[in-house]
């Protein structure tokens, strides 16, 4: 197995569909023991605890505003405080604009928090993270999480004018938004279809490509396929609970 994994906590796009979470992973580096949630979607907190003891955990990386990607941290806030029995020291967040203000639950002594935008770098544990803002209102934050030898690259949500590239070289993975096909794409999207998708995982020189963030209305088959076309190269979709090794 890589040092470096991912682990699909959730994957639906905009909203849960039935027995789905919306967007949140969680990225391992095992030589490190560094642990990262990223993105937080209603639904993932309690897939999270199926993979690890949510008190383990390294940090906490959101890439937005919108309810699908970070809602589930009032959840953790809750658990944390009540019934997981919380005793270290408080868990860092790398996260956009936007979010701390929209919390109801207080974060003393359980978040050490830090906003984070366009160009901007971070370290956790055994992982660096640099920021991309893509193409996605509001400030939403595509990411480069890497270890000394592996790479992912993290679009985030965005529309088809944002570049991969922006997160830099050698991505081991590309984890791309794909929420529809082809049929709904437009010039003033803010989403990507799967053709979108493994177009921009191509240009950027990927060596694998993830899709993600699938409208449950939408064919999971078809998102695919058009990814795998336009990527020529191999692709995998976003299932909760689903691995992949960097």
């Amino acid at each position: 197995m890589s040092p470096l994994t991912l682990t699909v906590l959730g994957c639906d796009g905009s909203h849960p569909g039935p027995g789905g979470a919306g967007s949140g992973y969680l990225v391992r580096h095992w030589d490190s023991g560094t642990a990262l949630w990223v993105d937080a979607g209603p639904g993932t907190f309690a897939s999270l605890q199926r993979f690890t003891d949510p008190l383990s955990l390294s940090g906490i990386v959101l890439s937005h505003q919108h309810d699908d990607h970070w809602s589930d941290l009032a959840a953790f806030l809750t658990a944390a405080r009540w019934t997981l029995g919380f005793d270290r020291d408080p868990l860092p967040v790398l996260a956009a604009p936007g979010i701390r203000s929209r919390l109801v639950e207080e974060t003393d002594g359980l978040l050490d928090w830090r906003e984070v935008g366009d160009g901007d770098g971070g370290r956790i544990g055994g992982l660096r993270m640099r920021f991309s803002r893509t193409d996605h209102p509001p400030v939403t934050l595509g990411m480069r999480i890497e270890s000394d030898r592996e790479v992912l690259g993290y679009s985030a949500d965005s529309g088809p004018g944002w570049a991969m590239s922006e997160l830099g070289p050698d991505l081991d993975l590309a984890l791309c938004e794909a929420t529809y096909t082809r049929d709904h794409e437009s010039t003033d999207a803010i989403h990507m279809s799967g053709r979108e998708a493994g177009r921009i995982a191509r240009e950027a020189g990927a060596r694998r490509l993830v899709v993600t963030h699938r409208w449950a209305k939408i064919p999971a088959a078809a998102v695919l396929q058009e990814a795998a076309d336009a990527f020529a190269g191999p692709v995998g979709q976003a299932e909760v609970g689903r691995g992949f090794s960097l």
